[in-house]
């Protein structure tokens, strides 16, 4: 993503559609039909039972996943963004997302953004690192973080480029009540610019939206 681009995204709006909405796994019911729109500035909370598709509607939104049944668009300022270009827009934080052990905070952060055709990468890494309070920790190797750490450093990696939408699967895990609350501003300053969705079953998070999305899936992946 440009520099331009990177800026643009401070002043658009951004809006999230989904029509009977389903996906399976083999057997395996993952997302039961659901539909909602969400329109930006908003922060929205999906809950629902264990294996009800709080992770699979997520990937689902970002472009990782492609439905089997029904819809999900989005679009950004006006303008609908295919899946395979939505990276470029969202930033997704959830318990599967991994970094380079070998590499420290610093490097994975400047890495990424360097993908993203950031245009410093090096700052770019140790902004996203200040906003989640782990500048200090910069140099240190991923292997040595501890996993309240690494889960900060998920954060940092989802605002990394400044997305209009910002995805979050339990963003509160592993994290004390000091993570918690940088958990709440992180969702509170990032709603005032776009579209924040948090897949979530913790009270603390799903007030922190003004909007929720109950998935009424039987949970578990059972067959249906």
């Amino acid at each position: 993503m440009s520099a331009a681009l990177a800026a643009a995204t401070a002043a658009v709006t951004a809006t999230c559609e989904a029509h009977d909405l389903a996906h399976r796994f083999g057997a395996r019911s993952a997302l039961e039909p659901v539909s909602f729109t969400l329109a930006g500035p908003i922060a929205a909370a999906v809950t629902g039972p264990n294996g009800s598709g709080k992770t699979t509607l997520l990937r689902i939104v970002s472009g990782l996943l492609r439905a089997r049944r029904g819809r999900c668009t989005l679009a950004i300022g006006g303008r609908d963004v295919a899946p395979g270009e939505r990276r470029h827009w969202v930033g997704y934080a959830g318990p599967a997302l991994s970094f380079y052990d070998e590499l420290t905070a610093g490097e994975n952060l400047a890495f990424a953004a360097e993908t993203r055709g950031l245009a410093e990468p090096g700052r770019a890494a140790l902004a996203a690192l200040e906003r989640v309070g782990l500048a200090a920790r910069a140099g240190d190797r991923v292997a040595a973080l501890s996993s309240g750490m690494t889960q900060r450093l998920r954060l940092a990696f989802a605002v990394l480029h400044r997305p209009p939408v910002l995805l979050l699967d339990e963003p509160g895990s592993h994290l004390d009540d000091e993570g918690r609350a940088l958990v709440a501003r992180l969702v509170d300053e990032e709603r005032r610019r776009g579209l924040v969705l948090i897949a979530t079953n913790d009270e603390r998070e799903w007030r922190l939206a003004e909007q929720r999305i109950e998935l009424r899936g039987r949970g578990l992946g059972h067959p249906a």
